[in-house]
Parts: C-alpha cells; structure tokens; sequence
C-alpha cells in the first residue's frame, strides 16, 4: 500500500489536530497562563481528542466497509435466484451508456458470463458502491497519528521554553509555526481535493485564525471574570 493512499486521513487529522491545539494554546494565552500549564492542556487534548477522532473515523469507515459486505451478499443472492432480472439491470446500466443493438448484447452477456464481473458492475454502476483499499484499523491509526504529530507544533515553542527558558514572546512562536503548519496542511488538503493549491492554503490558514481569535478572546474574558 502505497503511502500517498493515506494522505486524506493524515489531512483530516493533521488539520484537527492543529486547529484544536492552537485553539487550546490561544486561550491560555489570552488568560496569560503558565508554560507549563499550556503543556498540560496541551498534551490532554492531543490525547483525548486524538483518541476520539481515531475512533469516530474507525467506526465510520467499519459501517462503510459493512455496508458494502451486506449489499455485496444480495447482489450475489439476486445473480443466483434471479438471474433475468439481474441481466436485465445489467442490460440497463450500459443502455445508459449508450449502448445499443447487437453491441449491447454481446456486452450483457460478456458481463453475466462471469458471477464475480456480473456482481462487481452492479455494485459499482447500479449502487454506486466500491470496495475500501484500506483497513479501517490502518485509517483510524495514521489519523491519530497526524493528529498528534501536526497538533503538537503550537506546543513546540512552550515546550522549549520549559526545558530552555526561552527569551521571547511564545505565543509570537507559535503563531508563526502554526500559520506555516496551517499553509502545509492547506496544500495538502488541496492536493487530495484537487483544488487549486492557494484556495486549501488560505482556507486552512483562515480556519486557523478564527479558531485561534476566538479562543484567545474567551480565554482574555475568563481571565478577567475569574
């Protein structure tokens, strides 16, 4: 399996991933809250949210892959006991086409020749279903992997200020990290969309900043309540 295959879970992670650290490190900042606090928050969101994303996306793709498995059996019951019919959605599919005469007939029975062929084509062109490449295991996996490993970078400046001391603004940091994550994530989200590589960098980044604006307000405005 090819590791570009896995690219649209790394982007579905990485970006939450980001998104929420950043959220989490904006609001402590706006309450002007210790390094090592913001370390704390952090690393419980990596892993708690993380986890749950992980999970959400394995049980999404289970009911997927289940789904198909079950459509799959009736499709086969219908080419076993119901064979006119089956060639008749057959013969359908490819008048659609455009197919006609003689042509569509020696392609209906080309298909229905073979049970497997025969099932797959009404799967795919009757129900619009096709089957995952991917375990959902694998899936669920590399997206709490990016999660983690995009959603640390907002922390990374915190982290090296609590071993190192660092001598200047952290938040400025990690804003800095974060909007060049956000830009990467953004081109590789529109990569995996096809769209044009500005529209995902600016979406992302926009994303990002809202997040991050209204995160720092709530945490200023707690700070000043409590």
């Amino acid at each position: 399996m090819k590791s570009q295959d896995y690219l649209p879970e790394f982007v579905y992670g990485g970006m939450d991933g980001i998104v929420t650290t950043f959220a989490v490190v904006a609001g402590a900042a706006g309450a002007s809250l210790d390094s090592s606090v913001v370390i704390i928050l952090g690393f419980a969101n990596l892993i708690a949210d993380g986890f749950s994303m992980s999970v959400g996306s394995y049980l999404s793709h289970h009911s997927e892959k289940h789904t198909y498995e079950k459509y799959r059996r009736l499709e086969y019951l219908e080419v076993d006991f119901n064979p006119d019919e089956g060639k008749e959605e057959i013969r359908q599919i490819f008048l659609k086409k455009g197919l006609k005469g003689r042509s569509l007939e020696r392609v209906v029975k080309a298909i229905t020749s073979d049970r497997d062929v025969w099932v797959d084509t009404m799967m795919k062109d009757e129900l619009g279903l096709t089957p995952g490449s991917r375990s959902p295991i694998s899936k669920a996996i590399v997206t709490f992997l990016s999660f983690v490993a995009v959603g640390l970078v907002p922390m990374v400046a915190y982290l090296a200020d609590y071993f190192v001391a660092l001598e200047s603004d952290l938040f400025l940091l990690s804003s800095i990290m974060t909007g060049a994550a956000f830009l990467f994530v953004g081109l590789l989200k529109s990569y995996v969309g096809e769209q044009p590589l500005w529209r995902g960098a600016m979406e992302t980044f926009g994303l990002g900043v809202g997040a991050a604006m209204l995160a720092y307000w709530a945490g200023a405005v707690l700070e000043k309540m409590f």
